[in-house]
């Protein structure tokens, strides 16, 4: 199972994707290297001084989800890349999805707005599941931009899951494998990677 944390700062994903190919993905397009660069100091800006749970800083995660894409299942489009980097601003920070528009235009947006899961309905940790629970079953409505997006953003959240506590390793293995391997099938990348870390955290089931 492929692990992707090579791309610790911008100028480290820059690099890589510059030396691609002169900047051309495996389908022949050309990454637009200034508009991820823009989506990358949003996100900084957005999410500030946040962090993740292991302590390391929050734009590591979304640098993990880029080179998912970028590195990993060879996608170039500019709105999935800039949308990855993107996809918890409006979830986690101040902006809003007009915010993001502004700056990013309708398809980023549209693509952010999928994967933002809403507030819950209630107060306590039911609610809070029954809330995430119901946004991970829309996902299989989203279109297939969306969905490419939300599984580069678990595969950052699960390739190391054995560094979380022993408790949420396992709620969280079986919440991946309900909801977002089934969203994997039609993309043969992902579906072959999901495909290795379910064998590679098999005993968590």
């Amino acid at each position: 199972m492929e692990v992707f944390t090579r791309w610790r700062t911008w100028d480290a994903a820059r690099a890589d994707l510059e030396s691609s190919g002169d900047g051309v993905g495996r389908d022949g397009a050309r990454f637009d290297l200034a508009a991820l660069a823009a989506a990358v100091d949003a996100a900084r800006r957005w999410h500030g001084d946040q962090r993740r749970p292991t302590g390391a800083p929050y734009v590591e995660h979304l640098l993990e989800a880029l080179e998912v894409l970028a590195r990993g299942a060879g996608v170039t489009d500019t709105a999935v890349l800039s949308a990855v980097l993107l996809h918890d601003v409006v979830e986690d920070t101040p902006a809003t999805l007009a915010d993001v528009e502004d700056a990013f235009g309708p398809e980023v947006t549209e693509l952010v707005d999928w994967v933002t899961k809403p507030p819950a309905g209630g107060a306590g940790r039911q609610a809070k599941r029954a809330a995430k629970a119901a946004y991970l079953r829309r996902l299989r409505d989203a279109p297939p931009k969306a969905i490419l997006v939300k599984l580069a953003d678990r595969v950052s959240n699960v390739q190391q899951l054995d560094r979380m506590p022993p408790d949420f390793q396992r709620r969280y293995y079986a919440e991946t494998v309900t909801y977002i391997v089934p969203l994997a099938e039609p993309h043969p990348w992902f579906a072959a990677w999901y495909g290795e870390w379910r064998e590679a955290f098999s005993h968590l089931r």
